[in-house]
């Protein structure tokens, strides 16, 4: 049983207990590290956010019942101590301690709180599973790294918070609960109960909103927003996330860098004590795929990109050719040596560039000697072979690794290629940071599926002036006045001017593909408000969960988020998403196997089971491809409206929800 306070105090934070301070009573509380017990002398780390200091009970010395208690002591027990500050003797002092030339003596002690033995250790220096340490995240997050990475991400909002105040900004709380206005990543919805069958949109930004306060003339806004998108998850991206929002008023793409860049210049100045230089480089959109494939380039190291296509044009080899006539190209990059990488090893990359839809990749080994080595080389003579090692600037010990095919599928697998070979060559430092802007992005893209184009951005973005008369020619070619802040490979940021022209704002909506009666419907309430006088505007957005991921060196953002999700949206710890009390759903006019779908698994696993025991699905039928037409059948009756019957095959081989009881679970094996 856990003690009371009874009026006992905290007087400083573990790591606040100092040399100056021997001889002074203070009071620490926190989570017991670790107890050493040497017999007549116990020593008690004690940890709280500040870090770690030595309590020490000396048997010989102590009240009996303080010793006795001591002894009962155990990892994780939350502890209250009282005791004189003394000086450790010499051959006692931990260096690697904050604390480590003093300790604690202790007086009182009481035991607040016990703890059971935990699923790991509390310290970084462990091995486990992701899903372990996030469905116990709470244990994880006492750990100094993620309790570090949380501190930081607070100081840093702090320091935002500060520049952005005296820029004249104000933070202005924007709806979370709004209109879908599906253009981009899917929304999350919310059913309204007071509204049956209809539902908010939780916001994938504030975009809407911050342009109608510019409109209202709040002139520089700004806001720690919340967002959410309903999109596939991967190491810098999460469902719900956060940005650093701002939008101003009267403000050109030279405004909105120039405070940008400053307070990227202040975080990291006063928080890491890196000095970015200013202005930051600046690169348009077509540079950057030209060189690196990529919008968010990794500048810190070189592997560029080559255009080869007139090198090679005119040649029988079918990849080349057929990529050249179908209006792609041959690009290629060169990776200094590594002419000595193995087959085997060579091949993965090859794999490698397949994932984004690559058909293969030509490579070409420049051996010590000066020979060349290529699966290619039958295709071409040996002075046509050696033209293309010289337009890549090969040198003996040089890997040459060609790309064919679309442009786009080009610089994709090239652009991340060449980052795969930087990790795996270790070009690059976690603590050197390479900032630059990307400029001039197309305005339009022209989505095969949907026959349309679709804006790169948001339909809000405005074209570059010289720009305007392509509108109606050839809207591909437009740029836009949008801009991203991009930092060792990553999108830190970005934004845009906004249009605020009417008669802009509507050719854009016609390219979208989106009628007026379209566009009212979606955005009437923003197009209402530009009848009312709108200042030309712009803003940008930074993700606040990537800048902290790469200030801290973490692998994943899922790393500077206390409670964040895992790969399929889900919560290991409090299982969310699940499901709700069938009166929750009759509030709100829902019910599970509505809308004409009947759900089934295929499979009686256990967590199917589980899952038609919960109504998340209708039923489950084993898999066993003896039963197949068994399956069938069960398909064939739902599609005629029919109830299927027991099967009776094997035994419990068609389940329904209310047949499943807590005993069928615990005997599936799997």
């Amino acid at each position: 049983m856990g003690e009371a306070l009874t009026g006992l105090k905290r007087s400083c934070m573990c790591c606040d207990v100092n040399e100056s301070m021997i001889g002074q009573e203070v009071t620490v509380m926190g989570w017991v590290q670790r107890r050493r017990d040497l017999g007549q002398l116990i020593f008690i780390a004690l940890r709280d956010k500040t870090g770690l200091v030595q309590i020490a009970i000396d048997g010989n010395t102590a009240e009996k019942d303080l010793f006795a208690k001591a002894e009962t002591v155990r990892s994780e027990y939350v502890l209250a101590v009282k005791g004189l500050v003394a000086a450790r003797e010499d051959g006692n002092i931990n260096p690697n301690m904050k604390t480590g030339k003093i300790e604690i003596i202790a007086k009182e002690l009481r035991i607040l709180s016990e703890s059971e033995t935990t699923p790991f250790q509390i310290e970084d220096n462990i091995t486990v599973k992701d899903d372990l340490r996030l469905k116990y995240r709470y244990l994880d997050l006492r750990r100094p790294s993620q309790l570090k990475n949380l501190v930081l991400r607070h100081k840093v909002v702090q320091v935002m918070r500060n520049f952005l105040d005296k820029e004249g900004f104000l933070e202005i709380e924007t709806p979370v609960l709004g209109k879908s206005t599906p253009e981009g990543a899917r929304d999350y919805l919310v059913p309204s109960r007071v509204h049956p069958g209809n539902f908010y949109g939780l916001p994938q930004s504030p975009q809407l909103y911050k342009q109608l306060l510019m409109v209202s003339g709040m002139d520089r806004y700004y806001q720690v927003a919340k967002c959410f998108r309903d999109e596939d998850l991967r190491a810098d991206r999460q469902p719900e996330f956060t940005q650093v929002d701002m939008e101003l008023s009267f403000v050109e793409i030279e405004d909105i860098m120039d405070i940008n860049e400053r307070m990227m210049q202040k975080v990291f100045k006063d928080l890491m004590n890196v000095d970015i230089k200013l202005p930051l480089p600046r690169m348009t959109y077509a540079e950057a795929m030209e060189r690196f494939g990529s919008d968010k380039p990794d500048v810190r190291f070189g592997m560029e990109l080559k255009n080869i296509s007139d090198v090679v044009a005119g040649t029988d080899f079918v990849v080349f050719k057929s990529a050249l006539e179908n209006g792609g190209s041959v690009r290629a990059i060169n990776a200094k040596g590594c002419g000595s990488f193995p087959r085997k090893k060579i091949d993965s990359l090859v794999e490698f560039v397949k994932t984004y839809k690559a058909k293969g990749l030509a490579w070409i080994v420049v051996n010590a000697d000066g020979t060349i080595k290529s699966q290619i080389a039958k295709f071409f003579t040996p002075e046509k072979m050696q033209e293309i090692v010289d337009a890549m600037d090969g040198q003996p010990g040089d890997l040459i690794l060609i790309c064919a095919d679309k442009d786009k599928v080009v610089f994709d697998s090239l652009g991340a290629l060449r980052v795969e070979l930087s990790k795996m060559l270790e070009l690059t430092k976690p603590d050197d940071f390479a900032f630059l802007w990307i400029t001039e992005f197309p305005m339009l893209e022209w989505d095969e599926e949907e026959n349309r184009y679709v804006a790169v951005h948001h339909p809000f973005t405005a074209p570059m002036d010289e720009d305007l008369e392509l509108i109606d020619t050839n809207p591909g070619a437009v740029r836009a006045k949008a801009y991203d802040i991009v930092l060792n490979g990553y999108e830190l940021g970005g934004g845009s001017i906004r249009i605020h022209r009417r008669d802009i704002q509507k050719k854009m909506f016609e390219l979208l593909g989106f009628s007026d009666e379209d566009a009212q419907e979606r955005f009437g309430f923003l197009l209402d408000a530009f009848k009312y006088g709108v200042p030309p505007h712009g803003g940008l957005a930074f993700g606040l969960d990537r800048i902290i991921m790469l200030m801290s060196n973490a692998p994943s953002i899922r790393d500077v988020i206390a409670f964040p999700k895992v790969k399929d949206a889900s919560c290991p710890m409090t299982d969310a998403p699940g499901v709700v009390d069938e009166k929750q759903l009759d509030e709100l006019g829902i019910a599970y196997g509505t809308g004409g779908v009947t759900l089934i698994s295929f499979d009686a696993v256990r967590r199917a089971l589980s899952y038609c025991k919960d109504g998340k699905i209708d039923l489950c039928a084993e898999c066993n491809p003896l039963h197949g037409p068994r399956v069938r059948a069960i398909i064939e009756q739902l599609e005629r409206g029919e109830t299927p019957e027991k099967q009776s095959y094997v035994p419990e081989q068609l389940f329904t929800g209310d047949r499943i009881t807590d005993e069928l679970l615990e005997s599936r094996v799997y």
